[in-house]
C-alpha cells in the first residue's frame, strides 16, 4: 500500500513551529532522531510512542466525555493538533466516530458554530471580499488542493439557514474523503463562501462569527459565485468542486451551470439521489422483484427527493422503459400534494417529474391527505425527504402494509430528530416484514427475538469513492452514468442480496474496502465516457490503490531552510 516503506520527508521547519503544523506533527510519535534534528528535544514528554498507543490514549480519553457535542469538539481538537492521529483514530473506530464528526452530531456543531469555535480550518470568503478572492486562494495552508467542498450554510441538513456555522459540514465531509475515500488531508480544502444570513437569531447573537447582515440579492450572489469558481480554477484547475448544503433556489442552477464545464457535483442532489437508488435497488433485489413494476413514492419535493427521483427514472430507463413509462411509476408530493401539470410555482427541476393528470381517483379527493394518496396510488417504495418528524405516521405505515406485504421505507431526513418515522415503529407497524434503512444512524431493531440491521443510506457511501475516482483516473467532469455506477457498484454490495440476511447496505466498518469498489466502477464509467484518459481495469485499480491514503507516520529528515 501506499503509506509502507515510504521514502522519508526532508522538511526545514522545525521546533515550535513544526508541533504546529497539523499535516505533519506527529507529537510524542517523533523519533530521537527527529527530535535532536528537528529541535524537538524539550518540547515533548522523553517517551517515543507508535501512532497505536497514541489512538489507545486518545480513545481511552474520548470514553470520558459525556456528550456528543464535546466528544464531537474534542476529535475537532485532535484534528487541528495532528491530522494523522485524528484519521486513524476516526478509521479504527468509524462506526461509533462517525456520527460524532458527520450527521447527527455535526448539525448541533453548525448551530453552535460561533460558541464552540477554536481555531481556523479552511478558507472563509465574504462577499465584500469577491475582488480579492485570486489572493485569499493563494493564503490557502494547502497547495496541491484536489478536492474542495464549498458551502453558503443556507440550508444545513434539515436545520435551514445557519450562515458562516455552516462550515462545519464541509469540515466534516472532507474529514471522511479521508477516513472512507482515502483522499489525503494534505489534497482537502473547505470554503466558506459567506453571503450573510437571514437568520435573525444568529445576527442578533453577539458571538456570531459571520457577516452581519441579511443574504445578498440573487445577482450578487451569481456574480460572486461565478468569481469563485472563476479563481478556484485558476489556483488548481484539476479539483474536483463538491457543493454542499445550498438551498433549494440555489442547488439546482448551480449544479446546471457548472456541471458541463467543471469537474463538480452536489452532494445533497447527487450524492443523495446515488445512496438512496443504491439502497432502492438493493430492496428490490432481496425481493426479488423487478424494479419496473415498482411504483416509488418521493416524499419531500425539493432538490434531495427531486433527485433521487431523477436518477432512479434514469435507472428504470437504462432497464428497458421509455422516459415515459419509467415516469408513469414515480410519484412525488410537496406540500401541496401530488406534483401535477396544475401544482402552482413549481420549480423547473420540480416540473419534469410532475404528472400531466393525477390518478382518477384522486378527482374525488382534491383534499387528499399522505394516508389518502397511499390508499389510491398504492406505491411498493415510500422515501422520506421531508424533513417533517414523523411524518411517516401508524396510519401512512400501515396503508403501506395494507396493499404491500414487504413494503420499502425509507426515511432519509437528517439529523435523527427530522426522520419521517424510527426503524423501531416501522417495523413494529409491518410486523417485521418491511425493509428499512435511514438518513441518520439508529440503532439496530429486535422484534420478537429476530434482529433487524438498519442500514444508513449515508452519503459517505458514495461522496469519497467520486473523489477517489476522479483523483486517481484525471476525470475532468462528473457524469451521470459514473453516479448510476457507483449505485450499481453499493447496490451489488448488500449483505441482504448476497446473503439474505443482514442490512441492505455494508456495515460502515467495511467503508474503505467499499469506497475502493466504488471508485474502480465510477471510474471505468469516466473512461467509457470519454471524461478521463484511455486506462485499463487494471490500470486504474493499480491508480486506486496507489492514490488511497492511509493514515500511518512517515520518516523525517532536516534540510536547510
Amino acid at each position: 500500500m501506499q503509506n509502507k516503506q515510504q521514502k522519508p520527508l526532508y522538511l526545514a521547519h522545525a521546533g515550535p513551529k513544526l508541533l504546529g503544523m497539523p499535516l505533519l506533527n506527529k507529537s510524542s510519535a517523533f523519533t530521537e532522531h527527529e527530535r535532536i534534528a528537528f529541535n524537538l528535544d524539550g518540547l515533548l514528554p522523553p517517551r517515543f510512542e507508535t501512532i497505536e498507543q497514541q489512538v489507545e490514549r486518545t480513545f481511552q480519553q474520548y470514553q470520558e466525555l459525556s456528550s456528543d457535542m464535546e466528544r464531537h469538539i474534542f476529535l475537532r481538537d485532535i484534528q487541528d493538533n495532528n491530522e494523522t492521529l485524528f484519521h486513524r483514530l476516526v478509521a479504527q473506530h468509524i462506526d461509533l466516530m462517525m456520527p460524532i464528526i458527520y450527521t447527527p452530531t455535526v448539525g448541533e456543531a453548525c448551530e453552535r458554530f460561533s460558541d464552540i469555535y477554536r481555531s481556523a480550518r479552511g478558507l472563509f470568503i465574504a462577499h465584500h471580499q469577491k475582488d480579492r478572492i485570486d489572493a485569499i486562494l493563494q493564503n490557502a495552508t494547502k497547495r496541491n488542493v484536489k478536492v474542495i467542498v464549498i458551502t453558503d450554510g443556507e440550508r444545513v441538513l434539515g436545520l435551514g439557514d445557519q450562515g458562516v456555522g455552516g462550515m462545519g459540514i464541509p469540515i466534516g465531509k472532507l474529514s471522511l474523503y479521508t477516513v472512507c475515500g482515502g483522499i489525503s488531508p494534505a489534497y482537502t480544502l473547505p470554503v466558506m463562501l459567506d453571503v450573510g444570513t437571514n437568520n435573525q437569531t444568529l445576527l442578533d447573537d453577539p458571538m456570531y462569527m459571520g457577516c452581519r447582515h441579511p443574504r445578498i440579492d440573487q445577482s450578487q450572489y451569481n456574480a460572486f459565485l461565478d468569481a469563485f469558481m472563476q479563481a478556484a480554477r485558476r489556483r488548481w484547475p484539476d479539483a474536483l468542486i463538491q457543493f454542499e448544503d445550498f438551498a433549494q433556489h440555489n442547488a439546482m442552477p448551480l449544479l446546471e451551470r457548472y456541471r458541463n464545464d467543471f469537474c463538480c457535483f452536489n452532494d445533497d442532489i447527487q450524492g443523495t439521489a446515488a445512496v438512496a437508488v443504491a439502497t432502492m435497488l438493493a430492496a428490490c433485489r432481496a425481493k426479488n422483484v423487478d424494479i419496473t413494476q415498482q411504483r416509488a413514492m418521493f416524499v419531500g419535493g425539493g432538490s434531495a427527493g427531486c433527485g433521487i427521483a431523477e436518477q432512479w427514472v434514469e435507472r428504470l430507463v437504462a432497464q428497458g422503459l421509455t422516459d415515459e413509462q419509467a415516469r408513469q411509476r414515480v410519484y412525488v408530493i410537496d406540500k401541496d400534494g401530488l406534483l401535477t401539470h396544475d401544482t402552482p410555482n413549481m420549480r423547473p427541476f420540480q416540473a419534469r417529474l410532475a404528472r400531466v393528470s393525477p390518478p382518477q381517483a384522486l378527482a374525488q379527493h382534491p383534499n387528499a391527505s399522505l394516508t389518502d394518496l397511499i390508499h389510491i396510488i398504492k406505491p411498493d417504495m415510500l422515501i422520506g425527504v421531508s424533513g417533517q418528524a414523523g411524518l411517516f405516521s401508524q396510519m401512512v405505515i400501515e396503508a403501506m402494509y395494507a396493499h404491500c406485504k414487504q413494503p420499502v421505507v425509507l426515511p432519509l431526513s437528517n439529523p435523527s430528530r427530522l426522520a419521517e418515522a424510527t426503524p423501531s415503529d416501522i417495523l413494529h407497524w409491518t410486523n417485521g416484514n418491511a425493509l428499512v434503512a435511514t438518513g441518520s444512524p439508529f440503532d439496530n431493531v429486535i422484534l420478537e427475538g429476530v434482529e433487524h440491521t438498519i442500514s444508513q443510506s449515508n452519503n459517505s457511501y458514495v461522496f469519497p469513492a467520486i473523489g477517489l475516482a476522479v483523483v486517481s483516473c484525471g476525470a475532468t467532469r462528473v457524469t451521470n452514468a459514473m453516479l448510476m455506477s457507483a449505485s450499481n457498484a453499493l447496490a451489488e454490495s448488500s449483505p441482504l442480496v448476497l446473503t439474505g440476511k443482514g442490512g441492505l447496505l455494508p456495515p460502515l466498518s467495511d467503508i474503505q474496502s467499499i469506497s475502493q469498489k466504488i471508485a474502480l466502477s465510477i471510474a471505468i464509467a469516466a473512461v467509457e465516457d470519454g471524461v478521463a484518459p484511455v486506462q485499463t481495469e487494471q490500470e486504474l485499480t493499480q491508480k486506486i490503490q496507489k492514490t488511497f491514503w492511509r493514515a500511518h507516520y512517515r520518516s523525517y529528515e532536516r534540510i536547510a531552510s
